[in-house]
């Protein structure tokens, strides 16, 4: 079970760290290709747009073909992308890059999550699926590190290096067992999973962070810019801030296996409310950059206990893990998604302070609304 942790772990890491590569190099290329805050959104929103694209078909893949394949084709795809972004040299071929990453990134985490799902005792997945996505946490942190890399020393050797690293994880996919499938795989069984309770709850949080992260990743960096921080500053802000989050992500796994669910999912919401409503106001990159840090590990403890109450209700409706975890996907590309371009279409109309304090809002009505039907949740 360790290797296998570690194994899927070090998938998602990888993943992660490339889309989030683009946090410190967002000001450049916006500045380079002549980006506004909506071009800037689309080209950060590519990779979950991806995800969107790929989320139902690499869950389908997943459940129907295995884990193992599936986990191949997403690393082969990242593989391809990255080694396509390093050589791009127009936004279209950029936003195409990250697109085909986000589609890889849908088949490898449906297969790595599910694998990990499927092999966890009940008890223990919470903690499991929390240590997984420290390490994709962890991704997120050292991706600000490549994207300045790549500011430094050529988007060539960074990009192209982490293709290399694309392919020695598929040689490990190759030799690790192959997991059984398990659970229905049809999409009449996918339809009738939706009337859990637990699926559909876990499936709305899922897609908070994504559109609050999705938002912060574009206006956050550009505010930063214009409060005089470079891509240094930036990065080193996005990595603090990841650092933290990977820390407090198996913690809220572990807590909810012990606790229950619900109590770090309304700790997320309450805490994202408060730190969203806070962002609007800073005048120094100092002062902005401490809120991004403080802030971004509060909305992250949404994410293992969410991904546990999903598994948890696809375990007890009968759905294959596979297709659970392309759910999870499609929902988490939908919010970053709204967040990488709404937000940011958002912040451009109508100001950085509207789109910060519109999601402090979705925030709060999440919470009464989770809070209201805690009681049914909890004895399902």
């Amino acid at each position: 079970m360790r290797r296998l942790l570690l194994f899927a772990s070090l998938v998602v890491l990888v993943d992660t760290s490339f889309y989030a590569a683009i946090t410190p190099l967002l000001p450049d290329l916006t500045d380079k290709y002549g980006l506004s805050k909506t071009g800037a959104g689309i080209l950060a929103a590519a990779y979950p747009a991806g995800t969107f694209a790929g989320g139902l078909p690499g869950g389908w893949l997943a459940a129907r073909v295995g884990v193992k394949p599936t986990v191949l084709v997403g690393l082969a795809l990242m593989t391809i992308s990255s080694i396509g972004f390093a050589f791009a040299d127009s936004i279209l071929m950029l936003d195409l890059a990250r697109f085909v990453q986000g589609v890889g990134g849908a088949a490898s985490w449906a297969g790595a999550m599910a694998w990990i799902a499927g092999a966890a005792p009940r008890e223990q997945r919470g903690q499991m699926i929390g240590s997984a996505m420290g390490a994709a946490i962890a991704g997120a942190l050292l991706g600000p590190v490549i994207g300045v890399a790549a500011d430094l020393v050529g988007f060539e050797l960074v990009f192209c290096s982490v293709g290399v690293v694309g392919i020695a994880l598929m040689a490990w996919t190759v030799s690790m067992p192959a997991a059984q499938l398990e659970g229905d795989s049809s999409l009449r069984g996918l339809l009738r999973s939706l009337s859990d309770g637990r699926i559909r709850v876990s499936l709305a949080l899922i897609t908070i962070p994504g559109l609050m992260f999705g938002t912060l990743s574009v206006l956050g960096p550009l505010r930063l810019d214009e409060l005089g921080a470079g891509a240094a500053a930036i990065g080193a802000t996005w990595l603090l801030a990841a650092g933290l989050e990977a820390i407090v992500s198996p913690l809220a796994g572990r807590f909810s296996d012990r606790r229950g669910r619900l109590a770090p999912m309304l700790g997320g919401l309450a805490g994202g409310a408060v730190a969203f409503a806070l962002l609007p106001w800073p005048q120094t990159a100092a002062l902005f950059a401490v809120l991004v840090v403080v802030g971004t590990p509060v909305v992250g403890l949404l994410w293992a206990p969410s991904m546990a109450m999903l598994s948890d209700g696809a375990e007890a409706v009968g759905l294959e893990q596979g297709l659970a975890f392309g759910l999870m996907n499609l929902t988490w590309a939908t919010g970053q998604t709204l967040g990488d371009v709404g937000g940011s279409s958002l912040g451009e109309a109508a100001g950085d302070k509207v789109a910060y304090l519109v999601l402090s809002g979705v925030c709060l009505l999440l919470f009464a609304t989770l809070r209201s039907r805690a009681p049914r949740l909890a004895t399902a």
